[in-house]
């Protein structure tokens, strides 16, 4: 258990770790430890920690009568005003651990939400959030449920475009999802002809993904000289971005950046974030980018390609990128088997040469050689070729330059017609 009772300025919060003896027990600890985190970044200051481990969950609190007397006594000596589960519970089970506690109660689902709903910004972004909050918070409502004011008045997982929901019924929340659901059908138009765009362009194009705070943000502000948001705390970037950069041989290219995962991530925030999503799942290559100093490295990585296999990316290009090199166990690179893969400190500007080559081998992978005849009437043309391709050769021929040159499907199409 550990307590804290010096801190009084944020909101006051116990958390409590729940699982099965069949479970993990170092996955439920760790697991909590990573909940403090989320309660740290929704602004709360953790000032009690229990975790229990059941033969089964009880269907009316989640938890045992004995730990629900636990948690009064130290609710009581804490005053805390808020207990965050690391589990899903139904409206019933928060009912009725709010009435046993006389605080507010939430859970892991709820405390991400709230996250979400702090850091969504551009209109897309509220719109998802209000669409997974009010899809959250449907299944949840049970009588009497609604009319609790304490739910209200404010604080941590009270907060975003979907506390409106609270206050409406079942028949007014499903008709506003269907109306969210169709703005945002809207928005994903939008998306797709923008990304329609970028490919008529033929610009390569790479994703960035990976668990959260793993370091993506600061690679693509390295990479392309951008001042995007990056903190070292969970869920630093919600809405997605992309911008331009230069890789050697390749020229211009584009890389994408979006949400990070976790564990547990909602699966209402997965729905509500599919269009968001498609930015990263339409790029050429997937830039997963993995934190090498982190204890729980591979159980984040088993995170993510989890998700990687539900969105049915698991049959496109990956490149494993293990950044913070620089704070990383000393020799811990050389316990990775993953391939391919680079090894940088996105913050010291390490590794990040090697990270460019293997970037544009990999795309190069991706395309065949061809021989092309210009001729002296369009030698300009193969500047413009030497920016978007990689050229292995040039020799000069009669009236004009053979140049051997890697294409894609789409730059065939673009150059098909000076085929030697």
């Amino acid at each position: 258990m550990l307590i804290d009772k010096n801190s009084k300025s944020k909101e006051q919060v116990i958390i409590l770790g729940v699982g099965l003896k069949k479970d993990s027990y170092s996955e439920i600890k760790d697991s909590l430890l990573e909940l403090e985190d989320l309660v740290h970044t929704a602004g709360g200051e953790v000032v009690g920690s229990i975790v229990q481990v059941l033969e089964k969950y009880t269907p009316a609190t989640f938890i045992g009568s004995g730990k629900v007397d636990e948690l009064t006594e130290l609710c009581q000596s804490t005053e805390a005003q808020l207990v965050v589960v690391d589990h899903s519970l139904s409206g019933v089970q928060i009912r009725n651990l709010e009435k046993k506690w006389s605080l507010r109660v939430i859970d892991r689902s709820q405390l991400i939400l709230d996250i979400f709903a702090q850091r969504a910004q551009t209109y897309e972004g509220k719109l998802q959030v209000e669409l997974a909050q009010m899809s959250d918070q449907l299944p949840r409502m049970v009588g009497g449920w609604l009319g609790s004011l304490s739910r209200l008045a404010g604080g941590i997982g009270t907060r975003g475009p979907g506390e409106k929901a609270l206050e409406l019924d079942r028949r007014v929340i499903h008709n506003k999802i269907k109306l969210i659901r169709a703005k945002l059908k809207n928005v994903s138009r939008h998306r797709r002809q923008h990304r329609a765009k970028r490919r008529r362009s033929k610009i390569p194009s790479f994703a960035l993904i990976g668990y959260t705070n793993s370091g993506k943000s600061t690679l693509l502000n390295l990479l392309t000289s951008s001042k995007v948001l990056s903190k070292d705390q969970l869920f630093a970037t919600l809405d997605p971005t992309t911008r331009k950069f230069y890789l050697p041989s390749l020229g211009d290219a584009l890389i994408t950046d979006t949400v990070g995962f976790i564990r547990k991530l909602p699966t209402q925030l997965i729905e509500a974030f599919k269009a968001t999503l498609e930015e990263s799942g339409d790029a050429d290559i997937l830039i997963h980018v993995i934190d090498l100093a982190s204890p729980q490295m591979e159980q984040q990585i088993e995170v993510v390609e989890n998700l990687i296999k539900e969105f049915a990316w698991d049959n496109k290009p990956i490149i494993s990128v293990f950044n913070k090199l620089d704070v990383a166990p000393p020799h811990s690179q050389y316990k990775v088997k993953i391939h391919p893969r680079a090894f940088i400190s996105a913050k010291n500007n390490e590794g990040i040469d090697k990270l460019k080559t293997i970037l544009t081998d990999g795309y190069l992978s991706l395309t065949e050689e061809y021989e092309l005849y210009f001729p002296i009437i369009n030698q300009d043309l193969i500047f413009e070729l030497a920016r978007e391709s990689k050229i292995n050769k040039k020799e000069q021929a009669s009236n004009g330059t053979l140049v051997y040159a890697h294409l894609t499907t789409q730059q065939l199409n673009k150059w098909g017609s000076f085929l030697a």
